[in-house]
């Protein structure tokens, strides 16, 4: 009985000893303000694979509200990790690279604009997480959510308020979720280009309101949204 019970402590020292390596990998740069302690501990705890969700997009008067979902390799995540909002563009398309080029996962969802206007923005953004998730090419044991409103997913998932600055993978798909929305912004512009999407991704800028007077809205815009709700109805093709 006494060997039993000391191969079992061994077996306790030896998992401790290992979690304690993954944390010398996993933190080891002191540029990353969003660490991976929460996804360790679930980890450890038998949740193998932990993603991160954020969004971004909610308050444009144009385009969709797009979320992304990112499993991290805990054994090469990128440095610098941190909300998007507090990074230059610049950063974030560098570590969006790195992101996608390390991660486990990626997953990106996105609901457009007449899908808003449909259903409303929060449960537009609701519906973008769930896509992002669902995109994921492997299934997450927990996902991880910025914000105190998750999503129903099949698997277990928790809020987090300000986890795009605390929690490693909230932080991956908040630059990832913000990057690629830039992008189809980007693309939006080339389309529709009298409203200068491309400089400043829809939000109600002077310059995108006085675009508004001057055009009207476009099929990109939210006709839910003020100034255009009640002015413009989107018409139906």
């Amino acid at each position: 009985m006494r060997g039993g019970r000391r191969r079992g402590a061994q077996r306790i020292v030896n998992a401790t000893k290992r979690s304690a390596d993954l944390r010398a990998t996993i933190w080891h740069s002191e540029a990353m303000t969003a660490d991976f302690s929460r996804e360790q501990a679930a980890m450890i705890a038998g949740r193998a694979r932990v993603a991160g969700v954020d969004e971004v997009g909610r308050g444009p008067l144009a385009g969709p509200v797009v979320a992304a979902a990112v499993i991290l390799d805990p054994a090469a995540i990128p440095d610098g990790l941190a909300d998007s909002k507090e990074l230059s563009a610049q950063r974030r398309e560098e570590l969006c690279v790195l992101i996608l080029a390390s991660a486990l996962a990626v997953g990106v969802g996105s609901a457009s604009a007449a899908e808003i206007d449909m259903i409303n923005i929060r449960q537009a953004t609701l519906l973008s997480m769930r896509r992002a998730v669902g995109a994921l090419p492997l299934s997450p044991d927990l996902v991880l959510v910025d914000g105190n409103d998750p999503p129903v997913l099949a698997c277990g998932c928790e809020a987090i308020i300000g986890g795009d600055g605390l929690i490693a993978s909230i932080a991956a798909a908040s630059i990832v979720a913000k990057v690629m929305r830039d992008r189809m912004m980007a693309r939006l512009s080339l389309t529709y280009p009298n409203y200068g999407f491309a400089s400043h991704a829809g939000y109600g800028t002077p310059a995108h309101r006085a675009a508004l007077k001057t055009h009207g809205p476009c099929p990109a815009h939210r006709y839910s949204f003020a100034p255009i709700k009640g002015v413009w109805s989107r018409s139906i093709a």
